[in-house]
């Protein structure tokens, strides 16, 4: 994709983690900001559309790249702790080769945006309504608009897709993301229509999450970059000891050099590299410009739980 700049302060796109950059100052150059959720019918990404050739093509929505000046600082994350339950370390970023359930849940998400494909990340998690995926708030909306002929497709393998496409029926973000792009809040999630009779769980599973869990843990991060070195062929991850970022977010810090298309893998805690499971607690979100090989992911606090809440039951 190509590379966006913000006037005031500068967000260089990199990659395939975000679909671009944010545009906080250019009122001009971006839709007006529509917080709704975006609703559709399945129909919308046309059985056929998404062809192999078509998902390998789609320009990765690049990741974030951050210099000083960029954020406002939110209030310091609040509230209880709260479970959602249903060799690879550290590792600065490789093939995941363990199997599991994460090479089940996690999967590329892909859309049109500005009249282009894109793609990014993303993971079945578990929920009231067996059909909800969690993602970046960029890999939902953007630059004012929502995406649109959204799908998600777990597994994905080198334009394969061995567990269906999922058809979005609608997508979401956290109020934050959703009025103003507050890339604090960089949190979407997205309900997938079911697919030959099935829910999204009931095909592929579901991870659990977690929420105001806290910092400095041990940390394992799924993605589908598809930006330099990296194709969006197989499922490459992260995985060391986390940290809070120190500079101007809120958000967790991970030494990973995960590319663009990466953006809204998820991060897990408690992460079993037996089974493939743990609890989900972030998305790949954002790197500064003058910190090479490192991801930046929300943290999941009151107002991640409230937009997977709403697409739970939605």
């Amino acid at each position: 994709m190509r590379r966006h700049r913000l006037a005031a302060s500068v967000l260089t796109a990199v990659g395939a983690l975000l679909a671009g950059a944010l545009s906080a100052t250019s009122a001009g150059a971006a839709p007006s900001p529509s917080p709704t959720p975006a609703s559709f019918a399945p129909e919308q990404a046309a059985k056929g559309f998404w062809t192999a050739e078509r998902m390998r093509g789609a320009t990765p929505l690049d990741v974030i790249r951050a210099t000083p000046g960029t954020f406002r600082a939110p209030a310091s994350p609040a509230g209880e702790e709260t479970v959602v339950a249903p060799t690879a370390f550290p590792q600065a970023g490789g093939p995941w080769t363990g199997g599991g359930s994460v090479v089940k849940t996690s999967g590329r998400v892909f859309f049109t945006f500005q009249g282009r494909t894109a793609s990014c990340s993303g993971n079945s998690v578990t929920s009231t309504n067996g059909s909800t995926v969690m993602t970046a708030g960029h890999c939902v909306k953007y630059q004012g608009s929502w995406h649109t002929n959204w799908i998600f497709v777990p597994g994905y393998a080198d334009g394969q897709a061995p567990y269906g496409q999922w058809s979005a029926t609608k997508t979401l973000a956290t109020d934050q993301w959703a009025a103003s792009e507050d890339i604090n809040y960089d949190v979407g999630a997205a309900v997938v229509a079911p697919l030959n009779g099935r829910t999204l769980s009931q095909a592929v599973g579901a991870q659990g999450l977690k929420f105001n869990g806290g910092y400095n843990k041990a940390m394992y991060a799924f993605g589908f970059p598809a930006a330099d070195p990296y194709d969006g062929s197989k499922l490459i991850h992260c995985s060391g000891n986390s940290s809070k970022d120190f500079l101007f977010s809120k958000d967790h810090s991970l030494g990973c050099n995960m590319t663009g298309g990466s953006s809204g893998g998820p991060w897990f805690e408690s992460f079993d590299e037996s089974t493939g499971t743990g609890l989900q607690v972030s998305v790949n979100s954002f790197g500064y410009t003058f910190l090479p090989n490192r991801m930046f992911g929300p943290y999941f606090g009151a107002e991640a739980k409230a937009v997977y809440d709403k697409a739970q039951v939605s």
